[in-house]
């Protein structure tokens, strides 16, 4: 897969260099219930072909209308309003009064694109500085706690994977997540000592590493925009990893395994230099009840609650059963089956 940001830089780098005119808008202020985040941006071409998005197909046909009509004949960056008033909110059909501010480039620089096309490419972490009374844009490193930012004279955009998603296992369901995640616009690091796994993983954008999960964690420098998930389903992999995960900053961090397994699984978390409040942050089943069964499904479901994770949306969806309960069921099934 390949990310937004990327589609869009790519495409429109293509336009360029075949001679077309090319409108670039980003999405820079928004308020109310508006349907894209800051960032967001839409390459236009002068016959009206677009790539990417800024309102999800809301305000699109009108911009292309204006680009056509008129931004491509400026020689500045436009800054365009949408959603104003109620009816016009309601015209442009953004949600109940959404509005969202875009800065319109009628003359994006293809070798500052091609660069930034470059540094994304090699997952740095990139600012790109709009100058609006000129035009002219430079880049500059960023990171992870970057934001946009636009104060109506210069828009700093930051582009590159912000967010990170470290997998431990290289099974099939790690290949759908990872692939998964890297649509979904985040670094992805996975992680495997097993040469039979290893040898048969193949994803492309993905860093591997064959190190023990533990010592690649701790070396990582896990931040607030990283999230891990076990998924070997060897507790001695996927254990060694929540050690150290658990510990960090991390924004969501869960494993692979029945809700009995993952009761026991906290059970000898317990036995380490771990607090209860350090487990209790360890998500188990990982990903959302959607009824999952196939790894691209539950692969779904997983990238499903890290994105709710990371935008801090509760969790309802979830089966639970209150931990004492399931470490007294997990005794009493190990009881059954030694006895």
């Amino acid at each position: 897969m390949d990310s937004t940001d990327h589609s869009v830089l790519k495409t429109c780098i293509d336009w360029l260099a075949a001679g077309h005119r090319v409108a670039l808008a980003t999405v820079v202020q928004t308020w109310g219930s508006a349907p894209r985040p800051l960032g967001a941006w839409v390459a236009i071409r002068d016959d009206g072909q677009l790539v990417g998005s800024v309102s999800g197909g809301c305000v699109e046909d009108d911009l292309i209308d204006r680009v056509k009509r008129d931004i491509l004949t400026q020689a500045l960056p436009q800054s365009v309003l949408y959603g104003v008033s109620r009816d016009e909110a309601a015209r442009f059909g953004l949600p109940c009064g959404g509005t969202l501010r875009l800065v319109v480039e009628p003359h994006p620089e293809a070798d500052v694109l091609r660069r930034l096309l470059e540094r994304t490419t090699e997952k740095k972490l990139t600012a790109r500085v709009l100058d609006m009374s000129t035009g002219k844009s430079t880049l500059h490193d960023a990171d992870r706690s970057d934001t946009l930012t636009f104060d109506g004279r210069t828009m700093r955009a930051i582009h590159g994977p912000r967010w990170r998603l470290v997998v431990v296992g290289a099974g099939q369901l790690s290949q759908y997540v990872a692939q998964m995640a890297l649509g979904a616009d985040y670094e992805v690091v996975v992680i495997d000592p097993r040469e039979e796994f290893a040898a048969g993983f193949g994803v492309p954008g993905v860093t591997f590493s064959r190190g023990m999960p533990d010592d690649v964690i701790a070396e990582l420098g896990i931040d607030i925009h990283t999230a891990i998930v076990g998924l070997t389903h060897d507790p001695k992999l996927d254990d060694m990893a929540l050690l150290e995960a658990l510990k960090s900053p991390a924004f969501y961090i869960g494993a692979l395994g029945s809700r009995v397994n993952t009761a026991k699984r906290k059970e000898r978390l317990l036995e380490f230099d771990l607090t209860s409040e350090q487990i209790d942050r360890l998500q188990g089943p990982v990903g959302l009840f959607i009824g999952s069964r196939t790894p691209a499904e539950m692969a779904i479901s997983i990238l499903a609650e890290i994105t709710a994770a990371k935008y801090r949306v509760p969790v309802l969806q979830r089966r639970s059963i209150p931990v004492p309960q399931l470490i007294e069921r997990a005794r009493s099934i190990d009881v059954l089956t030694t006895a």
